[in-house]
């Protein structure tokens, strides 16, 4: 419970009229908190809350396609017309105004084209300045007072954030709080540079009733999707490719192949889904021969026999010399995709010699992540 006192504004005294505005506007806050507190209850992600999160990582991700499907899903779960209005205005402070108007275009033609229930309107906001609800509620959900470092370094977004995002946004009560997080979760886990603020807003989900593991899963679902099509259109500049149905018997998990080039070398991009892997193997040659891997997404393992397991990483080349005998596959919660490259050779032909079973992959993955 979020307690705050105040005496009666009676016996104010000589405070001005605008320091008893800012009085009546905290006992406000005290009473419009509590009442969020309690209604804020630790509990798993619901459909529609898992509809909020695709809708936050395709608008951060600026795919229109996706964001078309996760809006019609939302509504099939019961989200109305206005709180999908509402996650398009909060995320703009999140992911910038140009993909927020390209949000709302879409949103305006799905809800044409659907005629979704409009649901209720915003009740009536918070009486006084909103800087004043706005420091009230950011410090309620940061668990503490937020002031200092860039926010005294640079005051303007410090009162950008207080008043505005926290205030005048996180005043409406279209979304709870929690649907708010779930919101912002989703969009910060959908984009590859705002790590320290995702780290910050997973302390934050704790604070409106979102369990640890809750958390995790929405970070998962959106960085670690079921299938390729769902990958982000920037996760890398070459296609998935087709199922690796020739391959399959020597690969543990689904394999996607892309073959780029078939003249004078032979090169083909593998996609990996999580923990996939290929078969211990071997690139025979009396001369010459292996190959090279180039990681282009995602997290992979290489290992050779008697060594230790490799993290690899986009940019990172791995030189297989032939007659060697190694494993290579992707991380447990990533996708993963690299460039094979045959290197030519005299007498050259692979053997499989068998499975990377789950003991091996369990012990490799342990090592390096």
């Amino acid at each position: 419970m979020v307690m705050l006192w105040c005496g009666g504004l009676e016996d104010c005294g000589a405070i001005d009229m605008k320091k008893k505005i800012a009085l009546f506007a905290i006992v406000i806050c005290a009473f419009t908190l509590a009442k969020t507190e309690a209604q804020e209850e630790s509990k798993p992600l619901s459909k529609r809350e898992a509809a909020i999160v695709d809708i936050a990582s395709s608008l951060a991700r600026g795919e229109q396609k996706s964001l078309a499907l996760a809006f019609k899903e939302a509504f099939g779960t019961g989200l109305t017309l206005n709180e999908a209005k509402e996650i398009i205005s909060q995320l703009y402070a999140y992911c910038g105004f140009p993909r927020a108007l390209n949000a709302a275009a879409t949103l305006r033609i799905v809800a044409d084209d659907l005629n979704p229930r409009e649901g209720p309107r915003p009740g009536p906001l918070p009486q006084g300045p909103s800087i004043v609800f706005g420091t009230a509620v950011q410090t309620k959900l940061c668990g503490r007072e937020v002031k200092g470092g860039i926010y005294s370094f640079v005051p303007q977004l410090d009162e950008y954030l207080k008043a505005h995002l926290f205030g005048d946004i996180f005043a409406r009560d279209t979304l709870t709080w929690r649907e708010r997080e779930i919101a912002t979760l989703g969009a910060l886990a959908a984009r590859n540079d705002t790590e320290p603020q995702l780290k910050a807003h997973l302390k934050i989900g704790q604070n409106v009733g979102l369990k640890e593991e809750t958390m995790r899963e929405i970070v998962r679902h959106v960085q670690v999707p079921s299938n390729p099509d769902s990958l982000s259109a920037d996760w890398s500049i070459f296609a998935v490719g087709q199922a690796n149905s020739a391959f399959k018997n020597y690969f543990n998990g689904n394999s996607y192949k892309n073959e780029l080039s078939c003249e004078k070398l032979a090169i083909s991009t593998i996609t990996f889904e999580p923990g996939a892997r290929n078969d211990w193997h071997i690139h025979h040659a009396t001369s010459g021969g292996g190959q090279i891997l180039i990681v282009t997404a995602g997290k992979g393992i290489y290992q050779e026999e008697g060594k230790a397991p490799q993290l690899i990483k986009p940019g990172e080349t791995v030189n297989i010399p032939a007659n060697t005998k190694h494993w290579h596959g992707a991380a447990q919660d990533s996708w993963f995709q690299h460039l094979e490259i045959e290197v030519p050779g005299e007498e050259s032909f692979t053997e499989w010699c068998g499975e990377v079973d789950n003991v091996t992959y369990t012990k490799a993955w342990g090592e390096i992540k």
